[in-house]
């Protein structure tokens, strides 16, 4: 009798990272959907409040490599816990404040700070220890697991602004980021190796590289290393661009720019909801397309295409949900985040065992971009009573990211050299172990 095939622990370690993902992802949804409320009720001017969301975009980013190394340094497990217990604190305090200056400390500084500690420096982790084959597609399937989240919370948060009011979608928030706590904690295991199994299309069992010493050393050191090449900087400059025309200005100032012109809050929320639909769609075709595909010349594509669809986005904004609007929903969100599963594979090619860390400081970037972003469509936004100039902006940016992928294709294969891998024997293993 043929013995059962059991599921290789893998799998449902993705399927936990996913969870923690879409968790996290609630309260980084919510910032256009609370602009024009918290701007009605404590008449803040738009830019103070888009400050808020640069300190969160920016501190989610800057946490990244940190906390890719402290994840190295305590466990997976240990740090996406205390991440969401902070994300929890940070959306569920926000109903108590008073005053602009407790918006940036809690919607800034706590939420930026959990969310940045489940960024993508987290997917890079998982999919670099967990898997060897079909690590591009699970990379993409992880990386929707934002867009999910944007699709699950942001209709249901508008509505509950709509009818409840803003704290309630807080509130709300707070509650899901707390639910995922304890399925992270019972299921979300560290190596392959401390159940005696090779990662997933692996053939021998691999003993993890224990970093020694602190994990700002590490994230530093991993910094220094790759500043000194040419395609970190190729990188991290397209990347900051990808998060200035996604996360800092569609993400955070398209609902804002739709009631602009007449278009109902609900309905914009719904349209970025789609946004993070075909999302999912187009980032898992992105992580297949990883794994056949040079990275590079996916890269240029993507960046391309997204710099036409903005540049034509401010003449398609109408009170009402047009044909052309839904085209462009569907073309943009295929390639939201569609940049990420080509990146961390350059980054793992660049950088080795590194890969992770490294990538957590493109990611970065990424933020700093989105955070520059979003303050400066703001400001666009206050002084010229339109969002057009940023639209225009961000498309002429996306066509120079497409040049900078394109520039890599110069040089390839810089790896960073670093300890190999000890390779053990195989044991029995449990998954309660």
């Amino acid at each position: 009798m043929s013995r059962p095939v059991r599921l290789h622990p893998a799998w449902i370690v993705a399927a936990v990272a996913f969870v923690a993902l879409v968790g996290a992802a609630g309260f980084r949804a919510t910032p256009s959907v609370l602009l024009h409320p918290l701007h009605a009720e404590f008449r803040w001017p738009l830019a103070t409040i888009s400050a808020a969301v640069s300190v969160n975009l920016l501190l989610y980013g800057l946490t990244a490599p940190f906390a890719a190394a402290l994840m190295d340094r305590f466990g997976i497990r240990r740090v996406v816990a205390a991440a969401l217990t902070m994300v929890a604190a940070g959306s569920g305090l926000t109903v108590f404040m008073t005053a602009s200056w407790q918006l940036i400390a809690c919607w800034g500084v706590l939420v930026g700070l959990g969310t940045g500690s489940m960024a993508l420096a987290f997917v890079a982790t998982v999919t670099g220890r967990w898997f060897v084959h079909r690590r591009g597609l699970v990379t993409g399937v992880l990386t929707a697991g934002g867009a999910a989240g944007q699709l699950v919370f942001l209709p249901l948060l508008a509505m509950l602004v709509g009818a409840y009011g803003w704290r309630s979608a807080a509130l709300v928030v707070a509650g899901a980021a707390l639910l995922v706590v304890p399925l992270v904690w019972r299921l979300l295991r560290e190596y392959p190796a401390d159940l005696g199994l090779p990662p997933y299309g692996a053939s021998e069992v691999v003993e993890p590289v224990r970093p020694a010493g602190g994990a700002a050393a590490r994230a530093l050191g991993a910094l220094t290393q790759a500043a000194r090449t040419r395609p970190f900087w190729l990188l991290a400059a397209g990347f900051a661009i990808c998060g200035a025309t996604t996360n800092g200005l569609v993400g955070t100032h398209f609902i804002p720019a739709a009631h602009d012109h007449g278009m109902p809050q609900t309905t914009a929320a719904g349209l970025l909801a789609l946004v993070g639909l075909f999302d999912i769609v187009g980032t898992i075709a992105s992580g297949w397309l990883t794994d056949r595909y040079d990275p590079r010349l996916l890269l240029g594509a993507y960046y391309a295409l997204r710099g036409g669809s903005l540049l034509v986005l401010p003449g398609l904004f109408a009170a009402t949900t047009e044909p052309s609007m839904l085209v462009f929903v569907i073309f943009y969100g295929l390639d939201w985040v569609a940049t990420v599963p080509p990146t961390v594979a350059l980054c793992r090619e660049y950088f080795g065992l590194s890969g992770a860390v490294v990538f957590g400081w493109v990611f970065a970037a990424h933020q700093f971009g989105a955070a520059v972003a979003a303050i400066g469509a703001g400001l666009v936004r206050d002084e010229l009573g339109t969002y057009t100039l940023a639209w225009h902006v961000a498309g002429a940016l996306s066509v120079g990211a497409a040049v900078l992928s394109l520039m890599l294709l110069r040089r390839r294969g810089a790896v960073l050299m670093e300890p190999a891998p000890v390779a053990v024997a195989p044991k029995a293993w449990s998954y309660r172990d």
